[in-house]
């Protein structure tokens, strides 16, 4: 289904636009992420895309790796349609498969990314999707996750509460709306401390975990997937 086709209401409706004005810096950012998952994904490698549904990150992966194919996993359909849409022809080189990580083939994979989709999670839920993503993985396998990380309860939360308003206003956001966001966000997201995130990291399997993106309360790192033992 085209985005034309899709009702104002989805969360599909206008998302590369306002996903750009609100992540600072995010095709940089998957340019970057493509560079360090080629560091070991093979040129005829497979990669794991969870939280798929958009397609800007397999867009942009596709388009510099044309000998890698990939398995995409997205719970909203509207999503997926969107993310077929934003691929064109290129679509035909992903899978996608509508649900969560434990919907993915059980198949070991030669690199991952999780943009976007951690800090949705709780603490115990995201350490369970780090597990699995885990077990999805070659073992020496590059991971790559980006998402907002700060210590949410707090007066440094606060900061960077107030810091995202003012970037969402400048790049064209209707002020009243970017407050409702930033209050939602307060309310509802179970972001984490950077050294939470790269602790659970560590717990569900992964080594070698370097920060490579920052971007006002976003950060994002590359980690690489230990044997299991």
């Amino acid at each position: 289904m085209p985005p034309s086709q899709m009702t104002a209401t989805t969360p599909a409706d206008g998302y590369e636009e306002r996903v750009m004005r609100q992540v600072p810096g995010l095709a940089d950012m998957h340019r970057m992420a493509g560079i360090l998952l080629a560091e070991r994904v093979p040129r005829n490698g497979r990669v794991l895309v969870l939280g798929a549904g958009g397609g800007l990150e397999l867009r942009n992966f596709a388009r510099a790796y044309p000998g890698w194919r990939f398995d995409g996993i997205d719970p909203s359909a509207d999503m997926l349609a969107l993310a077929r849409a934003t691929l064109g022809e290129m679509q035909n080189r992903v899978t996608f498969h509508q649900g969560y990580i434990e919907d993915a083939p059980e198949k070991r994979f030669d690199g991952a990314s999780c943009f976007l989709t951690l800090h949705f999670l709780p603490r115990e839920a995201r350490l369970d999707t780090l597990r699995t993503l885990h077990s999805r993985l070659q073992p020496g396998a590059p991971l790559v996750v980006a998402h907002h990380s700060f210590p949410i309860e707090t007066p440094a939360g606060e900061r960077w509460l107030r810091r995202n308003a003012t970037f969402h206003a400048a790049s064209g956001e209707v002020s009243g709306k970017v407050m409702a966001q930033i209050a939602a966000m307060r309310q509802n997201l179970p972001a984490l401390a950077p050294e939470e995130d790269e602790a659970l990291l560590a717990e569900a399997g992964f080594g070698d975990i370097e920060l490579f993106y920052a971007g006002f309360s976003f950060r994002g790192w590359v980690c690489h997937a230990l044997p299991a033992v």
